[in-house]
């Protein structure tokens, strides 16, 4: 039976470069797979981009509107049949296409691996990954560590260089001076509770 999975870790767990190793595994067999995309991800364009530097492009761009399944059901009408669908930045994902990825398996017996993150910077779940937790046959931490050699649980958003805890809940990384850094909850909230502290003093 094919499986859903769902593998999520803060920033810098090595998301993006571990699908394009799963990705080069199947291949490497003669395997034929998918990669999927969130379009509204503009990071990279139509690649998947990795903090290590590689890159790849991504075989589909998936606005918020389109039926995942039925892109997938297209895409594995070929000679050769869909070993695995991998999905790059899950979070963007709508929860209705999370529930298509989830019928990708049910219905045409693909394995579907999405890669993400659970939460935003305010610690706020995704709705698309909070649906693919629900789902999700398997699910996977992939663990990276904060600057204080912590294990890293959460996203912290600098913009211009000073770090900032509200705003829209998607705001990409690299454009418009923004970055996103993983840290442990202790430097998490340490910083969170500086920037109140800065704003309340203003």
């Amino acid at each position: 039976m094919a499986k859903l999975y769902f593998r999520y870790g803060a920033m810098n767990s090595g998301k993006s470069t571990a699908l394009m190793q799963v990705a080069h595994n199947y291949e490497e067999q003669g395997m034929r797979v998918l990669i999927l995309k969130p379009q509204v991800d503009t990071k990279g364009g139509g690649e998947l981009v990795s903090r290590l530097g590689v890159r790849r492009r991504a075989d589909l761009l998936i606005p918020p509107e389109v039926d995942v399944f039925e892109a997938v059901r297209a895409a594995s009408a070929g000679e050769q049949p869909l070993a695995c669908v991998l999905c790059d930045e899950s979070q963007f994902f709508t929860p209705a296409q999370a529930e298509q990825l989830f019928m990708v398996t049910v219905d045409l017996n693909i394995p579907v691996i999405c890669y993400g993150l659970r939460s935003d910077f305010s610690l706020k779940g995704f709705p698309g990954s909070t649906r693919l937790l629900e789902l999700a046959h398997t699910i996977e931490e992939m663990k990276t560590i904060c600057t204080c050699g912590r294990k890293a649980t959460c996203n912290c958003r600098r913009v211009n260089g000073e770090f900032v805890f509200e705003g829209e809940q998607v705001a990409i990384d690299l454009e418009n001076d923004v970055q996103y850094v993983s840290m442990c909850p202790q430097c998490y909230f340490k910083a969170r509770r500086a920037f109140y502290a800065k704003r309340n003093a203003q």
